[in-house]
């Protein structure tokens, strides 16, 4: 491709709308262009770039056994009324109606569709197990897109679902997956982890999220480093400090005038925080069939945790989850800031209560009296919970679930999400085969996705410097950037020549033929960041032959116009050699 052509040009200034590097930079080097608020354009390198990342997927999927479709955007809302999701996704769902007035929907995912297809497609035992998977468009209306690619509204997603007849296939067809992303990953240069993570409105019994860590993320990551326990905050467990064990005593009610926080209590009071209990309040949007509900949550933990909030909302099942104004807790009858479950009654409220708050005996609490606590508090002698569960955050030093050693904590971008869904779909849909007996019975159901620009952002934020990019050499657009320094005379012969030869040696190749300064060619090669740069003008042909440099190297190197194909053919393989050795097994971890 000769730059004169390239439908595309690189931008000298840092667009306004641009937060984090990659998103300035792929805006910057023609990469990108924004139609509206989360929703791109892709720009011939952007794309040359997406369709390499693809084909390392698809070889990837291939090799496990994946049979490659393609599935519609567009779908029947009966569908997804059908597994209830319809009633249980708020408006990032794309709803509408066709001309027949039928209620349609924009692809978030493709479990349904893979369930209504499973139930036309499969009859019998020997037609499992089996995996099928799309590279598509997706559609999620996301109030707050930012980051450039990293968080967007449409997006193109590898999504693959794994299709057996008893959940020891599930687990064989769940860890190939597993090693398949890291390979992925690694193909594509990029480090990620793998964290155990809320199985969300996918539902199902596990899921696993790969994270590329870097602090643009918006996820927090607990991690072992001695163990390697890993999980997402949302899920993370950790072994929590246990109470000492005392005799229950009574009931006395104490004035503690303007201690509205376990702060100032504890302070009061002159005891610790996990002797005090800490009163949370939040509306829980619960479906109930096709209707939705709205409870009144009353949530305690031990006053030295927090709750967390993606548990909370598991254990009361909710949709979706706010924090209750001041006039609804006031309605059902407790105070802000002395709030206790102790006496309140509300016919729609739920009480949970945390694990740990369960066997810490005589904690203080509200009064629901403003200005006073009570002393020993203690759950089913003074108030009865509905729900008891672990509803609590893990923070950086808490212990480890597995080993019990210090967690840190990392922020991270998925990059990717597996799921065991089970029959969660297959059920809904009435998607059955019959066993070796003659029994019919449920598919079982795995779903795993990639969301593609993403990952191509994710690698452009984890290879740049000041200059611009550094494509790792798998998924660059060109391999080499060919500098012709003159449009005419020997250069632009030799240059010529060379761009022939390159291509036909199977080395793609951008030439930048422009009429412009040296200066400018060299800026926009390290802007545009492929890997190899070959340049070729008046003082390198006379100290040796054409200057090659490496984008990630500083000095460069003269070759005579014989040897510089096979020289850049080395620096190829080279370069493809340093990728192929990060492709390794990984222990699988639960």
């Amino acid at each position: 491709m000769r730059m004169s052509q390239l439908f595309s040009r690189t931008l000298r200034d840092v667009p306004t709308e641009a937060e984090i590097v990659s998103h300035q930079l792929l805006l910057r080097a023609g990469y990108i262009r924004q139609l509206a608020a989360g929703i791109f354009t892709a720009m011939s390198l952007a794309k040359r770039t997406i369709t390499k990342i693809e084909t390392i997927i698809r070889e990837e999927m291939n090799a496990i056994g994946g049979q490659e479709i393609t599935m519609p955007v567009v779908h029947p809302a009966e569908l997804w009324q059908e597994t209830g999701r319809w009633y249980q996704i708020g408006s990032e769902m794309g709803r509408f109606k066709d001309k027949n007035d039928r209620d349609m929907v924009l692809a978030m995912t493709h479990e349904e569709v893979v369930a209504d297809l499973v139930r036309k497609e499969i009859r019998s035992y020997r037609q499992l197990p089996a995996m099928i998977y799309h590279l598509q468009t997706k559609w999620r209306d996301d109030p707050r897109p930012r980051a450039g690619l990293i968080r967007v509204r449409e997006f193109t997603m590898k999504d693959s679902y794994s299709l057996d007849a008893d959940w020891d296939g599930l687990d064989k067809q769940y860890r190939a997956h597993y090693q398949a992303y890291f390979n992925i990953f690694n193909r594509c240069g990029l480090p990620a982890v793998a964290v155990g993570s809320d199985v969300g409105m996918m539902g199902g019994s596990l899921a696993h999220e790969y994270m590329y860590l870097n602090p643009i993320g918006e996820d927090t990551l607990m991690i072992c480093d001695n163990c390697h326990y890993a999980a997402n905050r949302q899920i993370a467990n950790f072994r929590k400090p246990a109470a000492a064990q005392e005799a229950l005593l009574p009931l006395e009610k104490v004035a503690t005038p303007d201690t509205k926080t376990i702060e100032a209590l504890a302070q009061l009071l002159n005891v610790p925080k996990a002797k005090t209990a800490k009163a949370v309040f939040m509306v829980a949007t619960i479906p109930d069939g096709e209707q939705k509900q709205d409870k009144f949550i009353f949530a305690i933990v031990r006053g030295d945790m927090d709750v967390n909030e993606t548990k909370l909302g598991n254990a009361v099942k909710a949709s979706d989850l706010r924090p209750a104004r001041e006039e609804e807790i006031t309605a059902i009858g407790a105070v802000p800031g002395y709030a206790s479950p102790i006496g309140i009654t509300a016919p729609n409220m739920i009480i949970v209560v945390d694990d740990a708050v369960m066997t810490s005996p005589n904690l203080v609490a509200g009064a629901n009296d403003a200005g006073y606590h009570l002393l020993n508090t203690n759950v089913g002698r003074d108030y009865t919970p509905h729900i008891v569960a672990d509803i609590t955050a893990a923070r950086e030093g808490d212990a480890c679930p597995r080993c019990g050693s210090p967690l840190t904590s990392s922020r991270g971008v998925e990059i990717g999400n597996i799921f065991k869904l089970g029959t969660r779909y297959t059920e809904a849909l009435g998607a059955t085969f019959l066993d070796k007996d003659g029994e019919r019975k449920p598919v079982i159901m795995g779903s795993y996705g990639i969301g593609v620009g993403r990952l191509l952002a994710c690698v452009a934020e984890e290879y740049n410097d000041a200059d611009g990019l550094i494509w790792p050499i798998s998924i660059a657009p060109y391999h080499v950037h060919l500098v012709q320094l003159a449009t005419e005379g020997e250069t632009a012969t030799i240059t010529e020549q060379l761009y022939r030869d390159l291509q036909a040696a199977g080395v793609e190749v951008l030439l930048d033929d422009r009429e412009e300064t040296p200066g400018v060619k060299f800026k926009d090669a390290d802007l545009i960041g492929l890997p190899i740069r070959v340049t070729v003008g008046e003082r390198a042909l006379k100290r040796g032959g054409p200057e090659i440099k490496l984008r990630r190297d500083k000095a460069p190197e003269n070759v005579a116009v014989d040897q510089l194909v096979a020289r850049v053919q080395t620096h190829i393989a080279t370069l493809r050699a340093e990728l192929a050795a990060r492709v390794v097994t990984v222990p699988f971890e639960s």
